[in-house]
């Protein structure tokens, strides 16, 4: 009986969360507070997908899904990411029948890093994708090694891990675990012999705690890595990119299967191949993968295409208290090589923490935006003054910043003059405080 009231409740609770545009964790809290266990009551289907990770959560997942239904499968997933275990609760009884039994082929479900051992507490993911472990929302995760500690418990012996064989840390999760498949990417155009970023979380192994030696690098500590003392190195791939060029947009999977790429970031390439290699694990074929993310561009608004009087701008979605995420679009920005302006905001520091600490600024490389193409720089929202104080510390002419601290001050700024190109760099949190103000451009 709690089970069948647990399910109705959370699909009553859905249906009104829907009509009026929320509530995709609620149901979930609600189903758990009247029966705690109802995710081993409920029967799954055979696949059961797991992805997680400091970055990529979201946009792998959303490829899985449109490979895995262009392959005839019917899939489920938390499409609202809302990934707690309140959240895949809500996913999993939405489309039960009331007896408890889901229909779907593969249940896909994107998992926080920190609360993975509490979503797969009563069942286990057949494979379980890694996409990443590094530095992100100190408030809440502390040191990248805290969250590999409080992941670990989530990796369970029968479960197919795909990790990330050029990240030294997420590959820890490999040690005495059977079943592991790797991908990676070889070196090539994007490698480089020194480390990107202010600071190397890649300088000592994570086994050991002995220095570390890479052969490349192709952003922050992720690489082809080796510890001289304790052996701990990039293992041999399963799925591989072997070739590929930002310049062009393309990427070769494999030696065989080559990709356009609609967004040329060097986390898109590591998304689509920790996506491919789930996928591949799934039974799906080359030809099949390579047709649905060919081009494929990400549905889940981390970079959205957009017009402000005479411009034509690109927001790119890069985590606040995630100096990784913000240079990988600044590195985005600085190979566009064509004119443009360039906004900041920082208006919330984040979604949940109602903190106003900031010292997460410094950890990011915004002297990248220190190029010719590059003609103004607005400094926006609630923390523009913590914006310009950080800038001043980066070599940057005063003249090309701005602070704007009022958002559509700013916007109106903008579309009053000039039509080069725009981008915008803000997190989840403050991405609506921009789109409100502009027209989205169709893709």
């Amino acid at each position: 009986m709690r089970k069948f009231l647990a399910i109705l409740v959370c699909k009553l609770g859905r249906a009104v969360g829907r009509l009026v545009g929320k509530g995709s964790s609620m149901p979930g809290q609600a189903a758990l507070k009247i029966c705690p266990d109802i995710l081993r009551q409920v029967q799954l289907p055979p696949h059961i997908i797991a992805v997680t990770g400091s970055n990529g959560k979201t946009s792998t997942v959303e490829m899985i899904a449109a490979i895995l239904r262009k392959a005839g499968k019917s899939v489920v997933y938390n499409e609202e990411g809302s990934n707690q275990i309140e959240g895949v609760t809500t996913a999993v009884l939405t489309h039960c029948t009331l007896g408890g039994k889901m229909s779907a082929d593969v249940l896909l479900i994107e998992s926080d890093e920190r609360y993975a051992a509490h979503s797969f507490r009563y069942f286990h993911p057949t494979e379980f994708v890694v996409t990443n472990l590094y530095r992100d929302q100190m408030t809440r995760n502390g040191h990248p090694e805290w969250v590999y500690d409080a992941l670990y418990p989530a990796m369970h012996p029968d479960t197919t891990l795909i990790l990330n064989a050029d990240d030294p840390l997420s590959s820890c999760f490999a040690l005495k675990h059977e079943n592991v498949k790797w991908f990676g990417m070889d070196a090539c155009a994007l490698s480089s012999k020194e480390p990107s970023g202010i600071y190397r979380d890649g300088a000592y192994c994570p086994v050991c705690k002995s220095p570390m030696v890479y052969d490349y690098y192709h952003y922050n500590q992720i690489g082809a890595y080796r510890c001289p003392y304790c052996g701990h190195k990039k293992p041999k791939t399963d799925y591989t990119v072997t070739a590929a060029d930002l310049d062009s947009g393309t990427l070769t999977i494999d030696g065989s299967l080559t990709i356009q790429l609609a967004f040329r970031s060097i986390y898109n390439v590591y998304n689509i191949v920790a996506a491919y290699a789930a996928c591949r694990e799934c039974g799906v074929d080359a030809e099949t993968i390579g047709s649905v993310i060919n081009n494929y561009i990400l549905k889940n608004g981390r970079m959205v295409r957009f017009k402000l009087g005479a411009h034509h701008g690109t927001l790119l979605t890069s985590k606040h208290e995630n100096s990784v995420a913000y240079d990988t679009n600044l590195r985005y920005i600085r190979a566009s090589n064509t004119p443009c302006s360039v906004v900041v905001i920082v208006d919330a520091v984040s979604r949940k923490y109602f903190t106003s600490e900031t010292s997460w600024l410094w950890d990011i490389d915004f002297g990248l935006l220190d190029c010719e193409h590059v003609n103004r720089i607005l400094l926006c929202g609630r923390y523009a003054n913590d914006l310009a104080v950080r800038f001043s510390f980066t070599g940057l002419s005063p003249e090309k910043l701005e602070v704007h601290p009022d958002i559509p001050e700013s916007c109106g700024d903008l579309e009053a003059n000039g039509a080069e190109d725009v981008f915008v760099v803000t997190c989840f949190s403050d991405r609506d405080k921009l789109l409100s103000l502009v027209e989205k451009e169709a893709v």
